[in-house]
C-alpha cells in the first residue's frame, strides 16, 4: 500500500496526522492551471471526530504557484493558503444525512474510503483555493493605458457647445 493511501475512517478514529511537501509536478491537475509547474505545496491532514462523533479530517495546503492573469495574460505569483474540514460518510446516503444534521457551510461532507489516496484530497483542496479568474491587483506595464483612460473625454462633451439656450 502506498504511503499516501490510508483507511480514512481509521485515520480519523485514531486522530492520525500527516504532513509533507509535494512538488507541483506531482499534482498534474493543479499544474495544468498554473503558468508553470515549478514550486511545492506544503500540506497537512489531521484526523479526528466532530462533537457529534462523525469522522472528520482537516486538510490544509499552502504554497506559491504562478497563475496567468486573465487581464494582461502575464504570469504572476499567487499564494495558496487554505484549510477545510471534511466530514466522512460511509456512503452517499450517510453523507447526505450528516450534511443535513450539521447544516454548516464551513464543513464539507464527502464519502470516505478505506483506501483513500490523500494526494487527491490535497490536490482538490489546492484547486479549490485558486481564484476563478486570476488577475493582478494592478497589471504591470499598463500605467500609460491607465493614464489615457483616466484622461478620457466623454464623446458627448463636444455636443455641449452645440446646445442652444
Amino acid at each position: 500500500m502506498s504511503a499516501f493511501v490510508i483507511d480514512a475512517f481509521e485515520f480519523c478514529r485514531t486522530s492520525g496526522y500527516r504532513e509533507g511537501v509535494t512538488a507541483l509536478t506531482e499534482m498534474s491537475r493543479l499544474a495544468a492551471d498554473c503558468a508553470n509547474a515549478s514550486g511545492e505545496i506544503a500540506w497537512s491532514i489531521q484526523g479526528g471526530t466532530t462533537p457529534q462523533g462523525y469522522p472528520t479530517m482537516t486538510v490544509a495546503v499552502t504554497g506559491p504557484v504562478q497563475l496567468v492573469c486573465q487581464r494582461c495574460l502575464a504570469p504572476f505569483d499567487y499564494q495558496i493558503d487554505s484549510a477545510t474540514q471534511l466530514v466522512l460518510g460511509r456512503d452517499d446516503e450517510e453523507a447526505d444525512q450528516f450534511e443535513q444534521i450539521l447544516d454548516d457551510e464551513n464543513i464539507d461532507v464527502i464519502v470516505g474510503s478505506h483506501a483513500a489516496d490523500i494526494r487527491e484530497l490535497l490536490e482538490d483542496e489546492a484547486l479549490l483555493a485558486l481564484p476563478q479568474a486570476p488577475k493582478h491587483e494592478v497589471c504591470p506595464g499598463t500605467t500609460l493605458l491607465d493614464t489615457l483612460q483616466s484622461e478620457k473625454v466623454s464623446p458627448f462633451a463636444g455636443l455641449k457647445s452645440l446646445k442652444t439656450e
